[in-house]
């Protein structure tokens, strides 16, 4: 058997990072900027108004108190968007709205609640210091700064600061297509009708097709084939035309239907392999037709580890991020946990904070059991050489994604 890191190694280097693409703003939510972007004028590009009010010489209302306002003459308005160049003198006064460009000699800006509002002549009832409510040029951005570094995954903000220095489009790498298949006799789409003794409902390719999207990538799930080797083949063929890499679940095993195993054995660069772990000992990979192709184990629980431990470093990697394994944590065990020698064990548990971090192991660790996964938050990481964990043990917990 090989280890973890030994098979997750060979994945890895294997895999590239796909050629970026030019795509307009809105096409590249969710891609990973593949150049850094640059603000070409600061932001803001002049100095404006934070509130709507009135530009003023902040000399001329030094004296300004509620029991004595200072009145000043309103010699004009300035609103955002203004392209003309404004100015007042000392003891004048212009309104100005939010967002519109200070004028020339105004070094303060009074709030109107500050004012009786007037539109001739402006009471005002409190001083202002100089720079009030002015948001000056360069104040959030300099020109030349970088606003967004590649390797930046592009969400909501940092598609407003890109639109905000002047881009309408960027240099990313795409979002990984990955194609998710199931094969089995056993298994029946959900929504079609009664189970026949001896059929389940198909669940692994929903599961795993989701996990994609949570990695970044774009999934498609492929409906379910059954145990017929020339289908399975034919069906692989079929998806490589749109799958920058392929993800099955099922037949990898010892068993005699175990149908990926047996038509992806030896072709490409595909290989099968036990890895010395629990739950997803069985796993293969390798490259058909330039494409990789990760097959894993059946069990609902296994497929879904191995997807986190092998598939979601290599669809990061494939994004020119860098293959980090799940957000980890340090944490107290609560329980006693047994663990198999010699295989590194991933617990399904309930991580909680408190004083610091502790998590509770699940009661059912069977690989065939979804409930115990579906209401845990973390796997509890077990090294090769740990066969009984006591409770008050400190352990490696993964974050599962929420």
């Amino acid at each position: 058997m090989r280890t973890v890191d030994e098979h997750l190694a060979e994945i890895l280097g294997s895999v590239t990072a796909l050629p970026p693409l030019d795509l307009a703003l809105l096409e590249a939510q969710g891609t990973v900027l593949a150049e850094p972007v640059t603000a070409p004028v600061p932001l803001p590009p002049f100095d404006n108004s934070a509130m709507d009010g009135y530009a003023v010489v902040a000399a001329d209302i030094a004296a300004a108190a509620e029991a004595e306002p200072v009145a000043l003459p309103v010699v004009g308005d300035i609103v955002a968007g203004d392209t003309g160049v404004a100015a007042i003198r000392p003891g004048l006064t212009a309104r100005i709205m939010t967002g519109a460009p200070l004028p020339a000699g105004a070094d303060a800006v009074v709030p109107v609640e500050w004012t009786d509002g007037g539109n001739a002549t402006v009471r005002i009832s409190r001083a202002a210091p100089s720079g009030n409510y002015i948001r000056r040029a360069g104040e959030d951005v300099v020109a030349g700064q970088v606003v967004a570094d590649a390797g930046t995954r592009l969400s909501a903000p940092q598609i407003g600061m890109i639109a905000a220095v002047g881009r309408a489009r960027v240099t990313v790498r795409p979002k990984p297509r990955v194609v998710v298949v199931a094969t089995g006799d056993e298994l029946r789409e959900p929504g079609g009708g009664s189970l026949a003794p001896g059929q389940i409902w198909e669940s692994n390719s929903f599961m795993l097709t989701a996990a994609v999207v949570e990695a970044g990538g774009v999934g498609y799930r492929q409906a379910t084939v059954v145990d017929e080797p020339a289908k399975v083949l034919e069906m692989l063929h079929d998806q490589l035309v749109r799958a920058d890499a392929v993800v099955t679940t099922g037949g990898v095993s010892m068993g005699t239907r175990d149908v990926v195993k047996e038509v992806l054995a030896g072709t490409g660069t595909v290989d099968f392999h036990k890895v010395r772990m629990r739950p997803g000992k069985p796993q293969g990979f390798g490259l058909l037709e330039g494409t990789p192709v990760f097959t894993l184990p059946g069990n609902p629980v296994s497929a879904y580890v191995s997807f986190q431990v092998f598939v979601r470093p290599a669809l990061l990697a494939m994004q020119g991020l860098p293959p980090e394994p799940l957000p980890t944590v340090g944490a107290v065990l609560t329980e006693d946990v047994a663990s198999p020698a010699g295989l590194r064990h991933f617990v399904r548990g309930r991580l909680a904070y408190g004083e610091g971090y502790a998590v509770t192991p699940a009661e059912t660790q069977g690989s065939h059991q979804l409930a115990s996964l579906s209401s845990a938050n973390a796997l509890i990481v077990l090294p090769e050489d740990a066969e009984a964990v006591p409770a008050g043990s400190h352990v490696e917990v993964m974050r599962l994604p929420s």
